[in-house]
């Protein structure tokens, strides 16, 4: 049973950074997409 709970331990901790860093990715694209719709205003 240790071995399970270790499994499913190491899965949810990789899960929760991969989603961690899909934020992070979201995030700096909205800031990129902002620029680009700023910079395409001013044109």
């Amino acid at each position: 049973m240790e071995y399970l709970f270790a499994a499913y331990t190491v899965i949810w901790g990789l899960l929760a950074g991969y989603i961690f860093t899909l934020g992070k990715r979201q995030k700096q694209l909205e800031k990129e997409l902002a620029l680009l719709e700023e910079w395409n205003s001013e044109r």
